[in-house]
């Protein structure tokens, strides 16, 4: 099957938000926020908002019916006045094509980032996610910072460690 990459359009808001909502129970579990109103409140915002790059991929011959989704940022370091982007979304529907459905966003997404200047991406994945981390890695993308966390500070602490 073909495929196509285009600029994402209200029309596509049904179907990003339940991409939303599937990277939000892969990345947070239990505590996903699955509220539809406030991704397609989030989302709608974005849409053709300078700085924002939301792409969906489509079929050829389905144009109008998204099977993936990318989200970018753009942003700009106070400190330094570097520009970057902050790589938000990318989730693709379960198909036998799903691998490279990914790759054809993500080379997307690095395409727009560099005709829009941007001197590097960052994004957060799940630790879990291995799909998402190899599909990083394949574009040449690094571990920068590891977020650790500590949950059931209501229990005492000191006698679990």
């Amino acid at each position: 099957m073909s495929y196509l990459v285009r600029a994402a359009a209200e029309s596509d808001l049904d179907a990003i938000v339940e991409f939303e909502i599937e990277i939000a129970r892969v990345s947070f579990a239990d505590e996903a926020v699955t509220d539809r109103a406030l991704h397609r409140r989030r989302v709608a915002a974005a849409l053709g908002k300078p700085g924002e790059v939301a792409l969906v991929a489509v079929a050829a011959d389905e144009p109008a019916v998204p099977v993936g989704w990318a989200w970018l940022s753009a942003r700009t370091n106070s400190l330094t006045g570097a520009k970057y982007g902050n790589f938000r979304s990318l989730a693709v529907a379960e198909t036998a094509d799903r691998s490279m459905l990914g790759e054809l966003l993500l080379a997307a997404v690095l395409d727009a980032a560099a005709a829009a200047g941007l001197d590097s991406l960052t994004g957060k994945v799940h630790a879990g996610n291995l799909g998402m981390r190899a599909l990083y890695r394949k574009f040449g993308f690094t571990a920068a910072h590891l977020t650790m966390e500590r949950r059931g500070l209501t229990e005492h602490w000191r006698e679990q460690t």
